[in-house]
């Protein structure tokens, strides 16, 4: 297969083949197949070029007609690699994710081949924390010998939202870190064990239903060593721990960078070849960084504790995981989810739900701040009321009447915008009860606070 000059995947930016359909490599053509919510990036491109924006997806109804088992819902999302939709299956009355890939990969020499393979491997991966692949296969999207076979997977519709989403391109607290990571340890020690590396681990696939039950989506990227290492990968050999060059073969795509540029491993940019399940434990480490900071690892690296205000005993957690060297890594996803959960039962019970305890804090929020602004709104005027009167009477006049406002609007007022301050952050809750009742029967103001009030003694009694 003859590749063309001056003619890279927009992707990864490895020579595209002159037959290569919609300007990608065959490489990248997988690199997203089972995202269920996949969204296209612009700066995946490790060069800096930015990638051409998919066609426009095909309408639900266009699809409806490959697939009568299925009622097609709406399309959840489109990405370089394909167009997710949410669906019902008519006989089992079930919600799932319906994965279409770009029409032009049918096309493709050797594709079916691996697919099938790809898919194969998938389906072993039967694991509460990995979205549960159904069924895959092609429909035939025309007629006769011109017909273009149409690849899809059929999947687990994971209802909530990814990781990315939930941090809102900021930090989340440790509490909330220190229950999400030890799940993606566990789904991640065992795709391990099945001898499977994900290779693209990032905030994107993984997911959090609203029960607050992490999934790690996305193993199209992933590694298959069907018998190829002299020890399990959760061995953690550094030397017998390898693909070895001999059984390297297409499909592994031994010697292509394959994940995201943010998220890789040094071996994984210098040494695809030989990458193993410790590059999945790399990423998780950048994934972890940027939980408790907020921000992506810098050069040099900094303890996330100098960033901001966290247990120093996850510094060593964190640094070890992102160490350059895959030999001083951990060796075993299991053993950074043991080393996390001791220091969270030291601390504070990570079981929560943190789907839930997120959602509390953006409902709370709201009534938080109101709480906040009427009662300054009632300060203002409190101060403003001691002043005037001032100005007219005595100073044992002025005295006694400083007792009422002083009283009933000045005091309350700052207990007020203290408890709405520890509202914000899930703390508190029977002094916000109290808050909430003050800011009912509060005067003068009680016009402006009475619907506040209100409002955070409704959210508050969802408790």
């Amino acid at each position: 297969m003859k590749t063309t000059s001056n003619n890279t995947c927009p992707q990864c930016g490895a020579p595209l083949p002159s037959d290569a359909p919609s300007g990608l490599c065959p490489n990248c053509l997988m690199a997203m197949n089972l995202a269920p919510n996949t969204q296209f990036n612009e700066d995946t491109d490790p060069s800096g070029a930015k990638a051409k924006p998919p066609p426009k997806a095909p309408a639900p109804e266009e699809i409806a007609a490959f697939f009568p088992q299925l009622d097609i819902l709406e399309c959840l999302g489109q990405g370089g690699m394909g167009v997710v939709y949410k669906a019902r299956q008519k006989e089992l009355d079930r919600i799932v994710a319906l994965k279409i890939l770009p029409r032009e990969i049918g096309e493709t020499p050797g594709f079916a081949e691996r697919f099938a393979r790809e898919a194969r491997a998938l389906a072993k991966l039967n694991h509460p924390g990995i979205v549960t692949l159904y069924e895959f296969g092609h429909v035939e999207s025309g007629e006769g010998e011109t017909g273009t076979p149409l690849y899809f997977f059929l999947m687990e519709y994971v209802d909530g939202v990814n990781l990315r989403q939930l941090m809102h391109g900021d930090r989340i607290s440790a509490r909330e870190a220190l229950a999400i990571v030890p799940q993606i340890c566990d789904a991640l020690q065992f795709a391990h064990d099945q001898r499977i590396v994900h290779r693209d681990i990032k905030p994107e696939n993984i997911l959090m239903d609203r029960r607050g039950s992490v999934k790690v989506a996305d193993f199209g990227l992933a590694k298959i060593i069907e018998d190829t290492f002299v020890v399990p990968p959760s061995g953690g050999s550094d030397s017998g721990d390898r693909l070895k060059p001999e059984l390297q073969t297409d499909f592994t795509e031994a010697g292509k960078v394959m994940g995201t540029p943010k998220y890789m491993s040094p071996e994984q940019i210098n040494a695809p070849g030989e990458v193993d399940h410790r590059a999945d434990i790399y990423a998780l480490g950048v994934v972890f960084y940027q939980m408790l900071t907020g921000e992506m690892p810098g050069k040099p690296l900094e303890p996330p504790s100098k960033r901001v205000h966290i247990d120093v005993r996850l510094d060593e957690i964190v640094l070890r995981a992102l160490e350059d060297d895959p030999a001083r890594r951990y060796s075993q996803a299991s053993v950074l989810k043991t080393q996390i959960e001791t220091i969270a039962s030291a601390t504070a019970s990570p079981n929560v739900d943190v789907l839930e305890h997120a959602n509390a804090r953006r409902l709370v929020k709201g009534p938080a701040i109101g709480l906040i602004v009427v009662s300054g709104f009632n300060i203002i005027l409190g101060v403003s009321l001691l002043l005037f009167s001032g100005l007219k009477v005595g100073v044992l006049e002025f005295l006694l009447i400083a007792v009422f406002p002083l009283t009933f609007i000045l005091l309350p007022s700052g207990f007020i915008i203290y408890t709405g301050l520890k509202m914000i952050k899930l703390e508190h809750w029977g002094a916000g009860i109290a808050a909430g009742i003050l800011a009912v029967v509060m005067f003068p103001g009680s016009i402006v606070s009475l619907p506040i009030g209100i409002w955070a003694l409704v959210v508050l009694n969802r408790r």
